[in-house]
């Protein structure tokens, strides 16, 4: 059975897995998920990720989350803007602030997928992933 939006079941199981305080989660591993897992690693929202060997001989991709002192998870809230079957894009003056910067907005450029700061600071826009805060 094919998946119509990836890049959702992967924020669907992150948020799930903070939910339920798990450690670590694995999904299916594609290039646009490694990405977007370097760009929550750098941003100090995952600890760490890697694409591991599965029991069943396909490759996944491990995500250890991170949690606060106090057993809070550190990311919050994990929303999709840009569907499959409604595109957003936002040009370099429309490209939001998350949270008043404490989050993050992640967007596929034309230069890669890139954080919002970073897209700022590059001068480009794209398309508009997902927020995290």
């Amino acid at each position: 059975m094919s998946m119509t939006d990836p890049i959702a079941d992967m924020l669907t199981r992150i948020r799930n897995a903070c939910g339920s305080k798990h450690r670590r989660v694995d999904m299916p591993v594609s290039k646009m998920k490694t990405e977007v897992a370097r760009i929550l690693k750098e941003n100090d929202f995952i600890q760490d990720y890697a694409t591991v060997e599965a029991e069943d001989g396909k490759t996944v991709l491990r995500v250890r989350l991170k949690y606060a002192a106090g057993g809070q998870p550190i990311i919050r809230a994990l929303q999709r803007v840009s569907t499959p079957g409604l595109r957003k894009y936002v040009g370099v003056a429309d490209v939001p602030r998350v949270r008043n910067g404490l989050g993050i907005a992640i967007l596929s450029t034309s230069k890669g997928l890139m954080s919002d700061r970073e897209a700022r600071q590059a001068r480009t826009g794209g398309e508009l992933l997902a927020l995290v805060w």
